[in-house]
């Protein structure tokens, strides 16, 4: 293929470091040129990404989802195909994406626009094994086998707490006996027992005995860096906090508690990003 009519859509959701959006833009650029179609694959935001300056952003401003659906409106375009970055299928993909699509069809009723299954699949292994790739990397040589805590930023969408225990089961299935026990958490959650699906949080899993001590991976589910998943964000910050060190860097604290990579730096996010864009197009 060397071109096509329709306008893909690249998906997160957003940020306000302009890191997430240049990776996003280069996810965007390797997916184009996978799938063999160049200049089709544009790379959008839900939100917030509109808000960083462009000279962080090599001179081009990050565009939103709707923006940049109205300017292919605009421009002529009657297909898209909108293919979500994200994890799991958040309240954003099952309902703010298909409501943006709905009030757009009113006034363009030949739009046709297709939103492909997110990162993670019920049968697919592919989320799992990069993730226990990325713990592999952070393992040592010998000595105590490291605990793994499966990280996300947690979601009022149980379904998304679903796709991260599944992973998680993958990830330990995985790994086998090379690491301790490999537990699911969250870094926050909404109150109320109707978000418990979320528990535990990443603070509290730490404070319990047999984790508060010893080595420690912590897995990075997420995609991109940001004010959660940044070398110095969120989590880092909650893990370090429980862990009752400063994150100064010293060798002790680097050989008891390591953060694995994200998922966007693996290039295998590109492999699954172009099959979910062919089972779209193409659902032989």
């Amino acid at each position: 293929m060397t071109s096509s009519p329709r306008r893909v859509l690249l998906m997160d959701n957003g940020s306000l470091e302009p890191a997430s959006t240049l990776q996003l833009r280069a996810i965007a650029r390797a997916l184009a040129e996978r799938l063999g179609w160049p200049g089709a694959v544009f790379p959008v935001s839900l939100a917030h990404s509109e808000k960083i300056p462009a000279e962080s952003l090599e001179g081009r401003p990050a565009e939103l989802f709707t923006a940049a659906l109205d300017r292919g409106l605009r421009e002529g375009i009657g297909e898209f195909v909108v293919v979500p970055q994200f994890v799991g299928p958040s309240h954003a993909l099952t309902r703010h994406v298909p409501a943006a699509l709905a009030e757009r069809k009113k006034k363009f009723p030949a739009l046709r626009a297709t939103v492909t299954p997110p990162l993670f699949a019920p049968g697919e292994l592919r989320l799992g094994e990069m993730l226990a790739e990325h713990v592999r990397e952070q393992l040592g040589s010998g000595g105590e086998r490291p605990r793994v805590a499966v990280v996300d930023h947690g979601s009022p969408a149980s379904a998304v707490a679903e796709a991260r225990d599944r992973v998680t089961a993958q990830v330990r299935a995985l790994l086998g006996d090379a690491v301790g026990e490999v537990a699911a958490c969250s870094m926050e959650r909404q109150p109320g027992a109707a978000f418990a699906f979320n528990e535990p949080l990443i603070e509290a899993l730490l404070t319990r005995p047999e984790w508060r001590s010893g080595p420690l991976i912590v897995a990075m589910l997420f995609i991109a860096p940001g004010r959660h998943a940044g070398p110095d964000g969120d989590v880092a910050r909650i893990v370090r906090a429980a862990r009752g060190t400063k994150g100064g860097g010293g060798e002790a604290e680097a050989a008891d508690m390591r953060f694995t990579r994200l998922l966007g730096q693996n290039p295998r996010i590109v492999e699954i990003l172009a099959d979910r864009v062919r089972a779209a197009v193409c659902p032989c």
